[in-house]
């Protein structure tokens, strides 16, 4: 993280974006400083980026779990403005849980640290050993054989509930395939893909 300062706002986010190369509206940041003298005025302002986003996110793991007595081992990366992190540790199935729901509750959290501190939602995908990875094979696996099944029965079929990123692998698998259309419905942990047939 880096400090600006300038007169004003506009002038401190002009010198960001100088240092920077990105666009004044594409800067992460917020004001840590402002001074309105008769005679002088002054705006310090900290700008982020998506690196510090990630830093962030795993002091955040590494001390949360760390309450929990586990050791973390971190592979990370950044790809299309997607934060993704891997954990190891010895006690791996303590941090998936019961259908992952610990690993999901980890994910919430840590989004919402981030989202908290930086004042941007970033998107932060965390997995453990792969767990998510299989996971995410087996759920587009599912989601093109029952499309195959809409196909041929031309009846709509609805899959069990899932979280945001494991809806957004059933919407991505089946982008292209035709004759199929697919859609989110319910609230909350009931939201679920309809896939749905078309002509």
């Amino acid at each position: 993280m880096k400090e600006y300062s300038g007169k004003t706002l506009e002038e401190a986010l002009e010198e960001a974006s100088k240092e920077s190369g990105l666009d004044p509206k594409d800067l992460v940041y917020k004001v840590t400083e402002e001074k309105k003298g008769l005679f002088s005025k002054k705006v310090t302002i900290e700008v982020s980026d998506i690196n510090d986003a990630m830093e962030y996110a795993e002091d955040y793991l590494r001390q949360a779990v760390g309450g929990m007595g586990v050791d973390l081992e971190f592979a990370e990366t950044i790809e299309e403005d997607v934060i993704r992190i891997i954990l190891n540790s010895p006690r791996n199935p303590i941090l998936i849980g019961k259908n992952g729901r610990t690993l999901q509750a980890l994910n919430e959290l840590t989004k919402l640290a981030v989202s908290n501190r930086f004042h941007h939602r970033y998107r932060i995908l965390l997995d453990v050993n792969g767990y998510k990875e299989d996971k995410y094979s087996r759920i587009a696996y599912i989601a093109r054989r029952t499309a195959h099944d809409v196909i041929r029965s031309r009846l709509d079929a609805k899959l069990e509930p899932m979280t945001p990123d494991e809806r957004r692998i059933v919407h991505n698998t089946l982008a292209n395939m035709a004759n199929i259309k697919t859609e989110s419905v319910g609230e909350g942990k009931e939201r679920a893909v309809v896939i749905k047939y078309v002509e």
